[in-house]
C-alpha cells in the first residue's frame, strides 16, 4: 500500500470513529447538581440559622429532578413544615429556572402565580409562599436545584435563614 493510500485510509478510519463518538455523545444527558455533602450542609446550616434566632424549620434541598436531595428537621416543627418545605424548594427551583428569579419572594412580587385562574396553584408541588431560595452554580448561573424552608412565623424569616445558608456555602456551588 502507498503512502497516500495509508494516509487516505487513516484519515477514512479517524473520521469514523469520530463519527461514532459524536453519535454515542449526543445521546448522553449529563445534569449539573450539587453533590449529597453540600445539599446536606446547606439544609443544615438553614435549620441552624434559624434555631439562632428562635426559630425550630425544616429545610428541604431539591436536586435538578425536583426530588428531595437532603432535608433536616428542626426538634419541635410542626408536621406540615416537612411537606411546605419541600414544596417552597421545588418552587424555588423549577420556577426560579422557568422565570430567571432566584426566590419564591421575587417569583411571588412578579405575580409568576400563571394565568388569572389560578391553574399554575394546583400543581402538587407548587407553593408560592415566601421562604424558597434557587440554587445557581457560581460561574454560568445554571440552576442547580433550590432550599426550602418552613417553620418559622412568617416566610420572609423562613426565607432569609434558607438564604443565610446559601450564602454561607455559595463558593461551593462549582
Amino acid at each position: 500500500m502507498s503512502p497516500r493510500h495509508v494516509l487516505r485510509n487513516a484519515i477514512i478510519l479517524a473520521g469514523l470513529v469520530a463519527g461514532s463518538h459524536a453519535h454515542a455523545q449526543s445521546h448522553i444527558v449529563t445534569t449539573a447538581k450539587l453533590d449529597w455533602s453540600t445539599a446536606e450542609h446547606l439544609a443544615s446550616e438553614a435549620v441552624r440559622a434559624c434555631a439562632a434566632q428562635g426559630y425550630s424549620v425544616t429545610a428541604t434541598v431539591v436536586d435538578t429532578t425536583g426530588h428531595q436531595q437532603a432535608v433536616i428537621k428542626g426538634d419541635s416543627v410542626p408536621l406540615q413544615s416537612l411537606s411546605v418545605s419541600y414544596r417552597k424548594a421545588y418552587t424555588a427551583y423549577s420556577y426560579g429556572l422557568a422565570f430567571n428569579m432566584n426566590t419564591t419572594s421575587e417569583l411571588i412580587a412578579a405575580k409568576v402565580t400563571g394565568p388569572a385562574n389560578g391553574a399554575l396553584n394546583t400543581i402538587p408541588e407548587v407553593l408560592f409562599v415566601p421562604g424558597g431560595v434557587t440554587l445557581r452554580r457560581v460561574s454560568d448561573n445554571v440552576v442547580l436545584g433550590g432550599i426550602g424552608v418552613s417553620g418559622a412565623p412568617g416566610g420572609e424569616k423562613d426565607e432569609a435563614c434558607a438564604q443565610a445558608a446559601v450564602t454561607k456555602f455559595r463558593a461551593d456551588f462549582r
